[in-house]
C-alpha cells in the first residue's frame, strides 16, 4: 500500500514481489479512503456528457468510410 500511496505502478510492485500474477498482488493492495477519495478527485465531471451518438453523426460516418 505505501508504494502505491507513492505513485509505483501496481504492475512493478508485482514484479519486485516476485508475483506470477496481478491478482496476486491485487490482495496485498487494498484501497483504504484516502487512496479512493483522491481517485474520485481526479475524474474530471465538468464537462457533460455527449447527447448524440458518433453513429449517428454523419460527418463521422463519412469520414470512417473512406478508411
Amino acid at each position: 500500500m505505501h508504494l502505491l500511496r507513492a505513485g509505483v505502478d501496481i504492475n512493478t510492485i508485482r514484479a519486485w514481489l516476485g508475483h506470477a500474477k496481478l491478482s496476486t498482488t491485487n490482495i496485498y493492495a487494498e484501497i483504504d479512503v484516502e487512496t479512493e477519495e483522491k481517485a474520485i478527485a481526479r475524474c474530471d465531471e465538468s464537462e457533460p456528457a455527449p447527447t448524440e451518438r458518433w453513429r449517428d453523426r454523419k460527418d463521422i460516418m463519412q469520414y470512417l468510410r473512406t478508411l
